[in-house]
């Protein structure tokens, strides 16, 4: 097993150059943020994961999280780091300063939290669920409600969890039948909730769910779901801890990865009713949850990106000790790392993880201009591309996080499937990201539907000039490497956008042949995004006269992506306008138990 090192210099380089943070540093409530107060804060958490958090990763994961009667244990050692955790002052760091929060922007809290994520990703699921509980109440509660449940929640003193799935509602919230019933001046909540994370543990004193369910006279469908806020432990209106609510942790699902997480099923109301206070007005539950859910997707991508990181460095360490072989032209005994085939998987490993973080920090920049900027117009564009990019943030970087991972292990070799090595925990712990908060199918339907179908493609289209005008400036420059990078993002840049015309014609006439492409359109969003953002940072290097280790290893990592990861768009774009096709091809294929 290696130690955890946060890639710094990367994040750096990302947030000062890439951003840059210089725009951040204008926005308002941003006036405080400078590069010093930037590179300590991710100094410090630096230390923090690879010293506190990352040592419990592989331990926890063998321990597990225990069950016993109602009440949770989790694996030796985390309630002590989780209270290092919230002391540190680290769950607070981009929550609302009036109830005790930092305030400091997205774009720095995004690199501090795949920090957490790479160290010890069944921690931090807690903290982000917190998150997503505090940025609900904050947004959509009354005023008392926030008074009541903020200060601790963001102080750490208290955990909060989102309660959607139930075992006949997964993704379909439609089918939610969990009852909320008014008495006096609270509502009575009955039903069980599935798959809910940290819905019970030592870390905090009390947990506030978030739970969706219906009342009495509500419609049908996601138009009759309302939220409430349903705690642990019944508060009073000064904030003070009472008697404990009707509700309890009845199992703890056995689990293929992060064991140290525990996932519970949550029995409500098995005594006459769990308290539960509505939030904001009736029927619009699934509204206010998508506040926490959005955000919680583009979390969701960041956890791709650290687990991706994680695997790689695990990767390249064994592969730098790791002795076997004969290599061509080279005498002696060598790693492993000099085998072409083991560079090649190291390649495709690092050059992905570095596009995929350049995408999720971009899209946090573009989340922090959607929510401060004076100007509404750039505030609209600015939301507009962060609806763009959160489906692509999610689904890609955590798809491409299971294959990376794999990759990992394969590094490994035999002893990559022995679970004493870790690989194959990032393996098992990354499988569930694609899964969280939506599936990869469903945000492939998001981005096609919702994203580019809604504005008939402008907002796209708006990012497919961008691309261009960067690919037009490469292909201009004098260097080589530049120039071929520039014809290979234009390629692949117009088969795209010549995918999305082709979506854009035909979807009126035959919507079934577009949704038969709706993956591969957001694969080819994820590579083609990516190969922006790494040939952005080329350019930059470049017209830096960087010379240095790492220069050279982002211009390698560009070079290496251009070749060997863009590729796949022309065939992917052309699975896209063979939709009629491919429905027909299903069609027949399955034939067998579509008609039975």
């Amino acid at each position: 097993m290696s130690d955890y090192r946060a890639p710094l210099q990367e994040m750096q380089f990302i947030l000062h150059d890439l951003i840059p943070l210089s725009d951040i540093e204008t926005l308002p409530g941003c006036e405080e943020v400078s590069a010093d107060l930037v590179n300590s804060v991710l100094e410090e958490a630096a230390k923090f994961s690879s010293e506190v958090l990352a040592p419990l990763n592989h331990s926890g994961d063998k321990e597990g999280s225990i069950l016993q009667g109602d009440a949770v244990t989790t694996p030796k050692g985390f309630q002590a780091a989780y209270q290092r955790y919230i002391e540190a002052g680290w769950i607070s760091i981009a929550c609302n300063p009036e109830f005790g929060g930092q305030g400091l922007p997205l774009t720095l809290a995004t690199p501090v939290n795949e920090m957490w994520h790479s160290a010890n990703m069944a921690f931090m699921l807690c903290p982000m669920l917190t998150a997503g509980a505090i940025e609900a109440i904050d947004h959509h509660a009354s005023d008392s409600q926030r008074a009541i449940f903020l200060e601790k929640l963001i102080s750490g003193q208290w955990a909060g969890t989102m309660n959607l799935t139930e075992p006949s509602a997964g993704s379909d919230l439609s089918a939610v039948t969990s009852k909320a019933i008014p008495n006096e001046d609270h509502f009575l909540i009955t039903g069980t909730k599935i798959f809910i994370t940290y819905g019970e543990h030592d870390f905090t004193e009390n947990i506030i769910h978030l739970v969706l369910a219906r009342l009495p006279d509500a419609p049908a469908g996601v138009k009759g779901i309302s939220l409430f806020i349903v705690p642990k432990f019944l508060v009073n209106a000064a904030g003070e801890i009472g008697t404990r609510n009707d509700l309890k942790c009845v199992s703890l699902e056995h689990k293929l990865g992060i064991h140290a997480s525990p996932t519970a099923v949550m029995s409500f109301g098995e005594n006459g009713g769990a308290v539960g206070y509505l939030v904001g007005e009736a029927n619009r539950g699934l509204e206010y949850m998508f506040t926490m859910m959005n955000n919680a997707r583009l979390a969701v991508g960041l956890e791709g990106v650290a687990i991706a990181e994680r695997a790689y460095q695990q990767a390249l360490d064994y592969a730098t000790q790791r002795v076997q072989g004969k290599v061509p032209a080279k005498s002696g005994s060598l790693p492993i790392l000099h085998h072409a085939d083991v560079q090649r998987m190291l390649m495709l490993m690092t050059s992905q993880v570095q596009a995929m973080r350049a995408l999720a920090y971009i899209a946090a920049a573009e989340s922090d201009r959607a929510q401060r900027h004076s100007d509404p117009t750039k505030r609209q564009l600015a939301q507009a591309r962060v609806d763009l990019l959160t489906p692509i943030v999610k689904a890609w970087s955590t798809e491409q996080a299971i294959e990376i991972a794999s990759l990992g292990v394969q590094i490994h070799g035999g002893m990559g499937y022995i679970e004493e090595t870790g690989a194959a925990q990032h393996w098992r712990d990354a499988r569930i990201t694609t899964i969280y908060e939506g599936t990869t199918g469903i945000q492939a339907n998001d981005l096609l539907g919702r994203k580019i179908l809604r504005d008939q493609g402008f907002e796209a289209k708006r990012l497919f000039s961008e691309i261009a005008e960067l690919a037009e400036e490469l292909k201009t420059s004098p260097d080589l490497q530049l120039l071929d990078m520039g014809k290979k993002l234009e390629a692949a840049n117009q088969s795209l956008r010549n995918a999305v015309d082709w979506i854009l014609k035909t979807h009126p006439e035959n919507p079934s042949a577009v949704l038969a492409g709706a993956y591969p359109l957001l694969k080819c969003f994820g590579l083609v995004c990516g190969a922006w953002l790494l040939c952005k940072s080329a350019l930059l290097l470049k017209n830096k006269n960087a010379d240095d280790v790492f220069a050279n290893k982002k211009i390698g990592s560009a070079v290496f992506y251009t070749h060997h990861v863009l590729s796949a768009v022309p065939g992917l774009a052309e699975s896209i306008c063979a939709g009629e096709a491919v429905m027909d091809a299903m069609n027949q294929g399955l034939s067998d138990v579509l008609n039975s």
